[in-house]
């Protein structure tokens, strides 16, 4: 399989790393089991200049990109922004610009497109995403949902595919998404790797949204997050939520949908979530009691919420 790893100016060090990393191994043990094959993996580091400077500021040399070249995938790193206000001028850099014509000539030619946690913003820049769905970094996923409208973002999602582009979400989604790739040339292999590397599977972001962090992004909702917590333990009303914000109930399901992609009752679900996780692992409290603080009737429910969001029951999330 032909790979080509496209960093740019401002690259995320650790992902691009990792992404190295995973496919380096996976040739070297490879070679262990059959010293006579060819390495299954064909790595290039492909750049637009002939070195690029990471975030950390070191100096990267790579291949310069160039236009008869068909590798079956190529992977995009994250570029080493955090935040809406660095990330935003970066997409508008003319190497961002450049690199997404490139990934559009490569795509029509045939090969596919595997773009990690904040890479998925230079992704969806070249407008190939257009009509699929993809994943992204959970903390940026607001900014994204309003910018790419013709993009169906799923950002619960750790690894996502569709069509012939795969996105996977923060950080070490970078881990995640090279093993997703290794995995469809070799199961055997890709688990090897994995346990040589000890990296589990984690299926979903969820457990580590931080919902607050995403009201942020708005100023309705970061209000509607403010109230919510202080009524966690009352029923929830959508019509009470409004007067309360001095909103129409349609003003605030319609601002939730466009910000945090899900209503304002699926949002205090996750306040109640991640109030419940912190009781849980923070006090002895029982099930039921936490229930009633958070909003239930009792722990059957919250147990079944629980499982459902994180993946995780009681005792997971009590250690015990």
């Amino acid at each position: 399989m032909k790979l080509h790893v496209l960093a740019l100016d401002g690259v995320f060090d650790l992902g691009l790393a990792c992404m190295l990393d995973v496919f380096g191994t996976a040739n070297e043990l490879a070679a262990l089991q059959d010293p006579q094959a060819p390495p299954p993996f064909e790595l290039a580091l492909r750049g637009l200049r002939d070195t690029v400077r990471s975030a950390q500021g070191l100096q990267v040399p790579v291949e310069a990109l160039r236009g008869d070249e068909q590798p079956d995938w190529i992977l995009l790193p994250a570029l080493g922004c955090k935040l809406p206000q660095t990330l935003l001028p970066a997409l508008e850099r003319p190497e961002v610009r450049e690199a997404c014509a490139w990934l559009r000539q490569q795509h029509a030619q045939g090969a596919r497109v595997a773009a990690a946690c904040i890479a998925g913003f230079v992704l969806a820049e070249s407008g190939l995403l257009d009509g699929h769905a993809a994943t992204t970094t959970w903390w940026l996923a607001p900014l994204f949902r309003q910018r790419y409208l013709r993009v169906a973002l799923d950002d619960s999602r750790l690894v996502l595919e569709s069509g012939p582009f795969v996105t996977s979400g923060a950080a070490m989604g970078h881990l995640d998404l090279s093993l997703w790739l290794l995995r469809q040339a070799s199961p055997a292999l890709a688990a090897l790797v994995a346990r040589y590397l000890v990296v589990d599977e984690r299926p979903s972001q969820a457990p580590y949204v931080i919902p607050e962090h995403l009201a942020h992004a708005d100023p309705l909702i970061a209000r509607f997050e403010q109230w919510a917590r202080a009524q966690l333990a009352q029923g929830f009303e959508l019509q009470v939520a409004a007067a309360a914000l001095a909103v129409s109930p349609r003003t605030l399901q319609r601002r939730c949908e466009a910000v945090l992609g899900k209503g304002p009752l699926a949002f205090v679900q996750d306040l109640r979530v991640q109030q419940a996780a912190h009781l849980l692992r923070s006090t002895r409290l029982d099930i039921e009691q936490i229930a009633a603080q958070v909003g239930y009737a009792d722990g059957v429910s919250l147990r079944a919420l629980l499982r459902r969001k994180l993946g995780r029951g009681v005792r997971e999330l009590r250690g015990n």
